[in-house]
C-alpha cells in the first residue's frame, strides 16, 4: 500500500524555533534540559526531522541525533493520550532513513547499531495535565495482560505552560522564551485577531530574549504559523464538540428504545428523562417502524443524528 504523503506540509512555530539547523545551539540547551547533560557544541546535533512531510496524516516537529541518542519531541497544544503510537511510528520511518544512510544491512548476519530512542511531548494547552509517562500499552484492551507485550513504548510528556514552572522550562532560556511568546498570544487573542495578537506579543517580548530578533526576522512566517496551529486547534475543538453532541444523541435514541420495549408512554420517557416531549416523540414515531424490538442502531439510522439537535 502506498505511503500517504503530503509534501505541502506547514512548520509549527515549535519545530520552526527548535528544528532548524541554523538555531541548533537552542536544540542542544533543549536537548541539555530535558537530559541532565551536559553538551555544548551545537556541531553535535544532527537534524533528522521530515521536514515538510507528512505521513499517515502526522508530521513530526523536530527529530535529532546526538551521540548514540536519537530524539523525536513533540509540541502539542492539546492533551492527545496517543502519542506513543504516534511516536512509534515516526520512529519506524527515521529507523527505516537512518539504515539506508548509513549503509547497514536489515537482513544481514552483523548486528545493526541504531540510535536509542528518546521520545518527549511538550504539552501547553489549557487544559490543567500534569507531567506524566505515557505508554503503547495504556491502549491494550483492558481485559488483556499488558505484560505478555513484545513491545512497550513510553512517551515522557511535560507541561511547559509558565504557571506550571517545569524545572525544564527553567533550565532551557529558549523554552521558556517560547513558553512565554505562546502564553502571550493566547491571552491577547482574547481580545484582538490573531495576526494582531502574534504582532503585539512579538512587541511586548523582552529585548534580552536571545529567540526575538529570529522571530522578528521571520515575523510574517511566525504569524501565518501561529493563525494555522490557532484555525488548527479551533477546528479540533469544533469535532469534539460535535463529537460529544453525536454521542449524547445516540445515548438518548438508545435509552428511549430501551424504555419503549418496557411499554413506557411518551409521555412517561419524557418525564423520566427529563427531555422535551416532542424531541422524545420524534425518536418515538422513528421507532414505531422497529417495533416490538425497537432495534437501537436501526432507530439510530432512521432519525439521523444531528436531527434533534
Amino acid at each position: 500500500m502506498e505511503e500517504k504523503i503530503n509534501k505541502n506540509g506547514k512548520d509549527r512555530l515549535f519545530c520552526f524555533i527548535f528544528g532548524r539547523s541554523e538555531n541548533r545551539a537552542w536544540t542542544l540547551s533543549l536537548y541539555n534540559a530535558v537530559n541532565g547533560t551536559e553538551y555544548t557544541n551545537p556541531d553535535d546535533v544532527e537534524i533528522t526531522t521530515m521536514e515538510d512531510c507528512i505521513y499517515m496524516g502526522m508530521k513530526n516537529d523536530v527529530s535529532f541525533i546526538i551521540d548514540s541518542d536519537i530524539s523525536l519531541y513533540e509540541h502539542q497544544s492539546s492533551f492527545n493520550p496517543n502519542m506513543p503510537v504516534r511516536q512509534l511510528m515516526y520512529l519506524g520511518r527515521q529507523y527505516d532513513k537512518y539504515i539506508k544512510r548509513t549503509g547497514q544491512n536489515i537482513y544481514g548476519k552483523k548486528q545493526m547499531v541504531l540510535p536509542v530512542p528518546r521520545l518527549i511531548t511538550f504539552y501547553n494547552g489549557v487544559d490543567d495535565v500534569s507531567d506524566r509517562v505515557l505508554k503503547l500499552s495504556d491502549s491494550f484492551p483492558v481485559y488483556s495482560d499488558a505484560g505478555k507485550s513484545d513491545v512497550e513504548v513510553t512517551v515522557h510528556m511535560y507541561n511547559i505552560r509558565p504557571q506550571y514552572k517545569s524545572t525544564i522550562v527553567e533550565m532551557c532560556k529558549p523554552l521558556e522564551e517560547y513558553s512565554w511568546f505562546i502564553e502571550k498570544v493566547r491571552e491577547y487573542r482574547k481580545s484582538m485577531e490573531i495576526g494582531a495578537a502574534v504582532d503585539r506579543a512579538i512587541s511586548d517580548m523582552p529585548k534580552e530574549f536571545g529567540i526575538r530578533s529570529f522571530i522578528e526576522q521571520h515575523q510574517a512566517e511566525v504569524r501565518n504559523m501561529c493563525l494555522t496551529e490557532y484555525n488548527e486547534a479551533e477546528t479540533m475543538q469544533m469535532f469534539k464538540i460535535e463529537g460529544i453532541e453525536e454521542g449524547e444523541e445516540r445515548q438518548l435514541i438508545k435509552m428511549v428504545c430501551r424504555k419503549l420495549r418496557k411499554g413506557k408512554s411518551v409521555e412517561q420517557i419524557a418525564d423520566e428523562l427529563e427531555e422535551d416531549e416532542a424531541r422524545i416523540k420524534a425518536i418515538c414515531d422513528a421507532a414505531e417502524a422497529f417495533a416490538p424490538d425497537y432495534d437501537e442502531e436501526k432507530v439510530i439510522t432512521a432519525v439521523g443524528i444531528g436531527a434533534l439537535a
